[in-house]
């Protein structure tokens, strides 16, 4: 019997015990950031995704559009072999995640070669990471966004707030570790909310003096320390336009890598409907307006931004559908009366 429950454990197929494939990868993920020899082991076998000073590589899709390549180890030490640099730059890959048949992902930054040099070698050009979110699909955006916040984490966390010692990171880059006083540092990301305001029969959209003309979004800003979500979006919204929140719901999240790896939490709020006179803060923001659902909907038709003709203002455009913003914003008009 003893024998018997072994082989059910090992296949998953005790009782509740069952394992999906989600539950399995998880467990490989995990074993990969505790255990730095099974790490080292799968780098050989994996699949390692390029960036360079945090711009992702980027290869021409077949049909149209761009993609991200996916470089085996082997590969790449050829390549390493043909720039002079040692294989052992490998080992400062991180990694990113496992295909759902265990193949591993990695993320590999190679600044510290000349970015010439390194393109001549491969198929593909690095870009830039917000002009790569415009070029890319859906499907690549979370792969490149959490490699680059992960590699960007190890570039500006080399030393220890502490001792002042140089860190060490695992082989996974899980974590680092300062073996002056064994402080453990984690990857980090700053908690945002994104919300948009309702008056129950328009939308309230802002822009901020940075965006590409036209561009109008929801309000956004960091959580302060010890606030709840709610809190955050009252007082955001209280700051930016002058306008008190009746009451609120969150919708979903997305991670977000700019400025430098942020968790976006989605909200929709509504603001009482004889109270809706902005007050526009012009330190955070350069415009912010009502919109009514027909002006929202002809402005989420237009996938790309519009081009700019002389003497004639720039028609309003909303982020692309890779950004949260967009849902939220897709979300409200939906449930407009049609």
């Amino acid at each position: 019997m003893q024998r018997l429950n072994r082989t059910l454990l090992r296949t998953g197929m005790l009782g509740s015990r069952f394992y999906s494939s989600y539950v399995s990868r998880m467990r490989y993920l995990f074993t990969l950031k505790e255990e730095d020899e099974v790490c080292r082991k799968a780098k050989d076998s994996g699949s390692i995704y390029l960036f360079h000073k945090l711009a992702p590589l980027l290869q021409k899709a077949e049909h149209s559009g761009y993609t991200i390549p996916a470089m085996q180890a082997s590969d790449l030490k050829g390549i390493l072999g043909k720039l002079g640099q040692n294989e052992e730059l490998l080992q400062e890959s991180i990694l990113i995640g496992c295909s759902e048949s265990h193949v591993t992902q990695f993320a590999l930054d190679l600044g510290v070669l000349e970015r010439e040099s390194v393109e001549s070698q491969v198929t593909g050009k690095f870009v830039e990471l917000r002009k790569a979110f415009l070029l890319l699909n859906g499907h690549d955006l979370p792969l490149i966004s959490q490699s680059q916040a992960l590699l960007r984490w190890h570039q500006t966390h080399r030393y220890c707030s502490e001792s002042g010692q140089l860190t060490q990171r695992n082989q996974a880059g899980s974590k680092r570790v300062c073996h002056a006083n064994g402080a453990i540092y984690y990857p980090q990301m700053a908690p945002v909310v994104i919300t948009l305001v309702s008056d129950g029969t328009r939308c309230l959209l802002a822009r901020q003096a940075s965006f590409a003309k036209g561009m109008y979004s929801a309000l956004a800003g960091f959580c302060d320390v010890g606030e709840t979500v709610e809190e955050t979006v009252q007082r955001e919204v209280a700051e930016e336009v002058g306008l008190e929140v009746e009451s609120l719901w969150y919708t979903g999240s997305q991670h977000w890598p700019f400025p430098n790896s942020s968790l976006m939490m989605a909200c929709h709020a509504t603001v009482n409907p004889r109270h809706t006179q902005i007050s526009l803060n012009s330190v955070e923001l350069e415009d912010a307006r009502w919109f009514s659902v027909e002006e929202v909907r002809e402005a989420l038709e237009r996938k790309r931004p519009p081009r700019e003709r002389a003497g004639r203002a720039t028609p309003v455009w909303v982020p692309p559908r890779t950004a949260i913003a967009n849902q939220l914003i897709q979300e409200w008009a939906n449930q407009q009366p049609k």
